[in-house]
């Protein structure tokens, strides 16, 4: 999948494999439960790029009485348009998630049915409005992405590529937190502020961290690269690179664990911890 996220989005409407599979995993859903054949076709099959997929499935969730469908996917397409390593991160997305979510079994997944996916690749658009200046539309992104998706990421926040958000439930990243690439996280994570500071208040998260199931990080710290931190945690100091952190408030308890903790998904903290 290498050349995929390397190449321009203008040589990649040609050669795109991750478009090619996902493609290829649609026609086979249609085969296998035909009453999902119209859904299919107007989400994959339909459209010749990942790109103009992403921007009908932006649109198609996002719509309301309040902005139509139409308007919506304008805006995702002139966001793709400008600015190509959008949708290379959510080639990146896609490939992470079937790498480390065991319940993902095919390229298709994220992109009609994981909400935590569909989230992120919203959130960039809105990011990407943010720094055009658009800052109300920008909001009304936000907005629709946490009615929606449970998903309430800020447009100011960076997020890196290969992001693998589990389940997705009750996500809050502020505006000033940063993510690296290759970051995992679990569901009710909180990259939050301390108090009522206007200046860079946020976590930043470096690459290969891997975030347990409700665990928060709080305030203008780092969690350096490849580090676990535990499910519940509290955390409100910096982590070094590759350490694992436990409790409220959060304290080293030993070594990462592996090379690549956002890769392997182990989370196993407490039984390592006892048998160390």
């Amino acid at each position: 999948m290498e050349i995929a996220m390397t190449m321009p989005n203008s040589q990649l409407h040609s050669l795109d494999p991750v478009w090619d599979r996902i493609r290829s995993e649609a026609r086979q859903a249609v085969i296998d439960e035909p009453v999902l054949g119209g859904f299919v076709h107007a989400s994959v099959l339909h459209h010749d790029t990942i790109d103009a997929a992403l921007a009908y499935r932006f649109a198609q969730k996002l719509a309301s009485s309040e902005m139509n469908e139409q308007i919506l996917r304008e805006v995702a397409e002139r966001a793709f348009g400008a600015d190509a390593t959008i949708v290379t991160a959510a080639r990146a997305d896609i490939v992470a998630t079937f790498e480390r979510d065991p319940a993902c079994d095919r390229f298709l997944q994220p992109l009609m049915y994981f909400k935590g996916y569909q989230a992120i690749q919203a959130s960039r658009v809105g990011h990407w409005l943010w720094g055009q200046g658009r800052k109300d539309l920008a909001y009304f992104v936000q907005m629709r992405v946490s009615e929606i998706y449970g998903v309430d990421i800020h447009p100011g926040a960076r997020i890196g590529r290969g992001i693998m958000i589990d389940h997705a439930h009750s996500i809050v990243i502020g505006e000033t937190a940063v993510v690296g690439d290759n970051v995992s996280m679990l569901h009710s994570v909180t990259l939050g502020g301390t108090g009522k500071e206007d200046d860079d208040r946020h976590p930043k998260i470096g690459d290969g961290v891997l975030i347990g199931a409700g665990a928060k990080v709080l305030g203008n710290i780092t969690i350096g690269h490849c580090s676990r931190i535990a499910a519940g945690s509290v955390v409100l100091e910096d982590v070094p690179p590759k350490t694992t952190v436990a409790g409220v408030p959060a304290r080293i308890v030993g070594e990462a664990g592996c090379a690549q903790p956002s890769i392997m998904m182990d989370q196993l903290v407490g039984i390592r911890a006892a048998d160390d």
